[in-house]
């Protein structure tokens, strides 16, 4: 499709019939017609389009002249003096009047840009796609009006492509639309939603080593190509699957269209998440109130006490002994730094994740030394909340990446007398194990990326600790920076 053939014949009207649109010129003024969507083209414009630069000094005797023998093709019984219904004269100029059933082009964009059920959307593109047969106005890649129309319907067809797929996979067809997918991200690999549609579709068939290496691929192509790391959306799915998030496996039965595949959590599995007892701190009783809205809503997760200063929190945390406390860092009386140092010098402490608007970096920095298992903005998604409260719970640090760089990159270096020894005596093992995890890795992706059993990077953390002198792998991440281990340019490396 979207060769002239497909864009111009009005099979509607004409069923089968071959008709008879003349030369390669004659064929361009429908086609610019066809482009237009409907809208009409000023005689002068078709003039300047179909003779760039210098047009023919008879030019508009034969533009009329193509109309007119158009005219004939396109509606072949009507009268010599009847007023034409589809190539109508449009002053200053002529418009194509055909319903989007009757054009090729126009039935293909209003398919790829209608919603619907998956199924709905699946059938639809796949017919639309159907209709593609070549590229798009390639009889006139001469002329720049069609040069620009061929990019757009090609990007059209590279939407369709991709939200067929998307709708395949919600209706559980990974196993056959692996190759497909393969092929079209090979074919287009600047862009991201083909990687990771790929990425996800080898998940779905079982093949998670193959799906986080065609998002490896994509890394690479980006920063080779562009410069770029991945974008959130990549980044996310790949941490997804390294975590095996329950929301990645192949829905149960089809989901609306309309719906994000976001986690869907039945019953038997929200028993099996593991229980979180929380404590939340905030001067604000507006955020309090709203913590405990997420956290009510979400299962394996149970607010066991409030706090509203530094001091509040300190007692209700020995009252209530939580697994993990969320403390905002600014607060009246006492604020969040000095009660998380004063809750993690307790025997058997808490996790503890803080929270900020904006905060300064010297007490997101001290926050981090002091033990605390990273920290988050207020701002953030409840799904970013939640993410950094099982990442402490699992005894991984999570730092928000909107302000992970800045902060490290104004501290590393830094000298402190309190600090660890030197690192003297770490192998290179332990030394490749702290860049890992002072880069924000957990344990499930360093495993991964050393093909190494998960059980055995937890050991290696826990004796890299003891060696060190620590107690928080987030004490680890700024050792290794303080260390000059790992430089601020290398985060995200």
């Amino acid at each position: 499709m979207l060769t002239f053939r497909a864009l111009g014949p009005f099979q509607a009207l004409h069923g089968e019939t071959s008709l008879d649109l003349g030369g390669q010129r004659q064929m361009a003024v429908l086609a610019r017609l066809l482009v237009a969507g409907g809208r009409a083209v000023p005689v002068a414009v078709l003039i300047d389009e179909l003779w760039p630069g210098e047009p023919p000094a008879q030019a508009l005797s034969t533009i009329q002249g193509y109309v007119s023998r158009l005219r004939r093709a396109l509606e072949p019984g009507r009268a010599p003096r009847e007023e034409a219904e589809v190539l109508v004269s449009a002053p200053p100029g002529y418009a194509l009047r055909a319903s989007p059933g009757q054009v090729d082009a126009w039935s293909f964009e209003s398919a790829v840009k209608t919603s619907g059920e998956p199924a709905e959307v699946w059938d639809r593109l796949e017919a639309a796609l159907a209709l593609w047969r070549g590229p798009a106005l390639a009889e006139f890649s001469d002329l720049p009006w069609a040069v620009s129309e061929a990019g757009r319907l090609e990007e059209l067809r590279l939407i369709a492509i991709e939200r067929r797929a998307d709708a395949g996979l919600l209706l559980g067809h990974s196993g056959a639309l692996v190759a497909d997918l393969e092929a079209h991200a090979s074919a287009h690999p600047l862009r991201e939603e083909a990687w990771r549609l790929l990425a996800l579709a080898l998940y779905r068939n079982g093949r998670q080593g193959d799906a986080l290496g065609a998002l490896r691929r994509a890394r690479t192509m980006l920063r080779e190509e562009l410069g770029l790391d991945l974008g959130a959306t990549l980044q996310r799915l790949e941490s997804d699957m390294l975590a095996q998030a329950v929301h990645l496996h192949p829905p149960a039965e089809p989901v609306r269209a309309a719906e994000p595949a976001a986690a869907r959590v039945t019953p038997a599995e929200e028993r099996a998440l593991p229980g979180l007892r929380v404590v939340v701190v905030d001067d604000q009783a507006l955020v309090r109130t709203g913590l405990r809205v997420v956290l009510d809503s979400e299962p394996g997760f149970e607010l066991v006490g409030e706090a509203e200063n530094g001091e509040q929190a300190i007692t209700v945390v020995r009252e209530t002994s939580p697994d993990l406390v969320l403390m905002d860092i600014q607060m009246p009386r006492l604020d969040g730094l000095t009660a998380a140092r004063r809750i993690l010098s307790d025997a058997a402490p808490p996790k503890v994740v803080m929270m900020t608007t904006f905060g300064t970096d010297d007490n997101l920095y001290a926050a981090l030394r002091a033990g605390v298992s990273g920290f988050v903005l207020k701002t953030s998604a409840p799904e970013q909340l939640i993410t950094a409260m099982r990442a402490a719970q699992a005894g991984d640090a999570l730092i928000d990446p909107a302000v992970t760089t800045r902060l490290i990159a104004a501290f590393a270096g830094r000298t402190d007398p309190s600090a660890p020894p030197g690192l003297a005596g770490l192998g290179d093992t332990e030394l490749d194990l702290m860049k890992l995890v002072a880069r924000g890795l957990t344990n499930r992706q360093i495993a991964a990326t050393l093909a190494v059993p998960e059980r055995s990077v937890s050991q290696s953390v826990v004796k890299l600790l003891d060696h060190l002198g620590l107690f928080d792998r987030a004490q680890l991440v700024v050792t290794a920076y303080e260390s000059g281990l790992v430089n601020p340019g290398d985060v995200g490396r």
